[in-house]
């Protein structure tokens, strides 16, 4: 085992607290095809969840509206943000990470479908699904941005806490999903990102973990 270890030695880095190219390869694409899975398990159950994905779901549902592009299109405004406030190379990876996944969403049904599942079932496997993706992301210093650009720039700005923010458009966004489904669907959309964000929050923490 030592010696495979070894040998990947010239492939993976070493470090604890930096990242290799190719692990943010990894991590990127890893992070983005399991958001875009979790995305793909909340659509069969014809749920939404928070954030510029919820506003893509809405588009969806209500317009007919193709969810990845809406997707991809709804965090371009958040790019210039980015860059200002959190530097170039986030922002780059966060670019790839959004295309990827707004890719992977629309082209997963071409790989498998999901005939039956029940929305409780839904909620909860989707938002695990996502918060693993989202945390992958993170982790290699990418998002899928959006609300939470907006949120660390208020806060950077006003003072108003990121936290609070992404909450508030979260609620709006499951507020106005009562206009293009049903109470029951809202009901489980709201425990899906209960899920997302309690796992997220649980397990994203700097003094655990520190990567550059």
């Amino acid at each position: 085992m030592t010696q495979l270890i070894n040998a990947l030695g010239g492939f993976w880095n070493a470090s604890a607290t930096r990242h290799a190219p190719i692990e943010d390869v990894q991590g990127i694409f890893s992070g983005s095809l399991v958001a875009a899975l979790g995305l793909y398990v909340l659509a069969s159950a014809g749920l939404l969840t928070g954030s510029t994905a919820g506003v893509a779901f809405l588009l969806h549902y209500a317009f007919g509206v193709n969810f990845g592009l809406a997707f991809f299109l709804l965090n371009l405004p958040f790019f210039w943000l980015s860059w200002k406030r959190l530097g170039m190379a986030f922002t780059i990876k966060t670019f790839i990470a959004i295309g990827l996944t707004s890719v992977l969403s629309d082209v997963q049904s071409r790989f498998f479908s999901i005939s039956s599942i029940h929305p409780a079932w839904a909620a909860l496997l989707g938002g695990l699904l996502l918060g693993f993706g989202v945390l992958a992301l993170y982790r290699h210093r990418a998002s899928l941005g959006g609300v939470g650009i907006l949120g660390v720039y208020l806060q950077e700005r006003f003072g108003i806490r990121a936290g609070l923010v992404q909450l508030a458009i979260d609620l709006c966004v499951l507020a106005a999903a009562f206009l293009v489904t049903t109470p029951p669907v809202v009901f489980y959309s709201v425990l899906g990102a209960v899920v997302l964000n309690l796992f997220v929050a649980i397990n994203h923490r700097a003094d655990r973990y520190i990567a550059l």
